[in-house]
């Protein structure tokens, strides 16, 4: 196996591949995260205003009586 050509020739070309797979990934990666890094934090609990944490629960609500009706009903 190690005697034939084929087999560093594919060992070459596959290692010459992913080398160059990896830092195409790499670069990609860093395109992406780069403006992630400039997005502020995401607000606290405390900073959410309470007519939207209501509206949420009422959505939520509304949700659980729809499914419980869903399941009652099969």
């Amino acid at each position: 196996m190690f005697t034939r050509t084929d087999f560093w020739i594919g060992l070459v070309v596959g290692t010459i591949a992913g080398a160059f797979g990896y830092k195409i990934m790499s670069e990609q990666s860093m395109r992406v995260m780069a403006p992630a890094a400039q997005i502020p934090a995401a607000q606290g609990v405390g900073e959410i205003p309470v007519d939207e944490l209501m509206r949420q629960k009422e959505r939520l609500e509304d949700l659980i009586a729809e499914r419980q009706q869903g399941v009652v009903q099969a």
